[in-house]
């Protein structure tokens, strides 16, 4: 890629779509499941896409260049276990965890209406730019230590 081309995936609005299972979580108390499931649908259609695009990336470049079978492999895997993982897996259990709890805080305070309906919900969204970078991070320190150390 060079260095003006933007990547769809990661450098334009097209990368909130792997934001919207956070999304659903943060309203799971409020809405049908159905809703909370089509949301982890788009999120992983998301991961799919962007791990079919970095590998047929690896593919087209020239072997000389890093491309290649091989490289579209590792791209493969490297793409969907960071996404997965970084994008849907544990930004959803964080959110999903955060909701549940203050869920509970608030039904043991017996806290009603519309703070006791909407709470969680609203704890839950405002914490999703708060857990980006750090779970970004973690995951990024876990695949250079795991994967990454052993396919390059």
């Amino acid at each position: 890629m060079s260095i003006t081309e933007k990547d769809l995936y990661r450098d334009t609005p097209v990368r909130y779509l792997g934001y919207t299972n956070e999304i659903g979580e943060a309203f799971r108390p409020v809405i049908k499941k159905i809703f909370v499931h089509a949301s982890y649908a788009v999120a992983i259609s998301y991961v799919l896409a962007d791990t079919a695009d970095k590998s047929k990336k690896q593919y087209d470049k020239p072997e000389i260049l890093g491309g290649g079978l091989r490289a579209a492999a590792v791209a493969s895997g490297d793409t969907l276990l960071w996404q997965m993982f970084a994008s849907v897996i544990i930004p959803g259990f964080t959110i999903n965890r955060i909701c549940w709890l203050s869920k509970a805080a608030l039904k043991a305070n017996k806290v009603k209406g519309p703070v006791g309906k909407w709470g969680p919900t609203m704890l839950g969204l405002l914490a999703i730019p708060f857990i980006i970078h750090p779970i970004d991070s973690a995951v990024d320190y876990a695949m250079d230590n795991t994967y990454r150390k052993y396919v390059k």
